[in-house]
């Protein structure tokens, strides 16, 4: 498959007299090219099929280590925090709390571990062939939506373990996942573009996964935060999207107000610079790699 892009590409005679075209990288400020990843959408396609099996190949338990992570992390934080610390959830069953926030947050964290290395792991590919680089760190976080559902079903199951029916706000969990992807495809874009050019980026991802996930409410409410830090803390996007979904499946947390409306802002600002960043430097980066 050969995927040819307006990405840095220039013709020498526009009636092509001579058969002759010369790719050349972008300048500037170019815009992003919808029109050339749809074209590619295959080639996406076969890039996130391949993340999957190459994941998943030659594994012990195989898919069951998608379950395992989170189920543990759940009895870990059920035990500390809420028996033995007796952390506030809500009035709901603390696994149940925990896990609702568990399912985003593996998400949104998977999503740019992945994709900040995508770039790296496949340079073979890019230098050899041309098509829009974005494909890379895009399949990489559209493989991690198998995961994402995977525990989404094992959150409803433990729902029905604890006799805890969805909320009629249930309909809005689609749009709390696109709020999601949003999160982990704008830090996983800027990330990646970094990586390129700086590798010591790497080393900051575990670094901002574990600050990340402190300033979020997964172990405690938000309610916990003092109402007059309620607009600072809107600031980290993914108070938004955690208490989005306990308050669709939960019918507890913040549902949308101001405080929503600022995560989504944040989220926006993130996923519209990093498109535009990795737009930048996606020319150069078979040269850097």
């Amino acid at each position: 498959m050969f995927c040819l892009t307006e990405v840095g590409y220039a013709l020498e005679n526009s009636q092509l007299k001579n058969k002759e075209a010369f790719i050349r990288p972008s300048r500037g400020a170019a815009p992003i090219n919808l029109a050339a990843l749809w074209r590619c959408r295959e080639l996406l396609y076969f890039l996130t099929w391949r993340d999957l099996k190459v994941r998943y190949k030659q594994t012990l338990l195989g898919v069951a280590w998608v379950l395992l992570q989170p189920l543990l992390i759940m009895a870990v934080f059920s035990i500390f925090f809420g028996l033995l610390m007796k952390v506030p959830s809500d009035g709901i069953p603390y696994p149940v709390f925990t896990f609702c926030a568990l399912v985003p947050w593996q998400l949104v964290a998977n999503s740019f571990s992945d994709a900040s290395n995508s770039l790296i792991a496949n340079q073979n590919l890019i230098t050899k062939v041309y098509f829009p680089r974005m494909i890379i760190p895009l399949s990489a976080v559209l493989a991690r939506l198998v995961d994402f559902a995977c525990a989404l079903l094992v959150l409803l199951g433990l729902m029905l373990y604890y006799n805890i029916m969805p909320s009629a706000a249930i309909w809005t969990l689609p749009l709390f996942i696109l709020f999601a992807l949003a999160n982990g495809i704008g830090v996983g874009l800027w990330l990646s573009a970094l990586s390129v050019k700086y590798r010591d980026a790497q080393h900051m991802i575990p670094f901002i996964t574990q600050l990340w996930f402190f300033l979020s409410p997964v172990v405690y409410p938000a309610s916990l935060v003092p109402k007059d830090w309620q607009f600072l803390y809107a600031l980290n996007p993914m108070v938004g999207v955690i208490e989005g979904f306990r308050w669709a499946l939960l019918a507890k947390g913040d549902g949308p107000g101001p405080t929503l409306i600022v995560s989504v802002a944040i989220a926006a600002f993130l996923l519209g610079g990093g498109l535009l960043y990795f737009r930048r430097q996606e020319g150069t980066v078979a040269d850097v790699l």
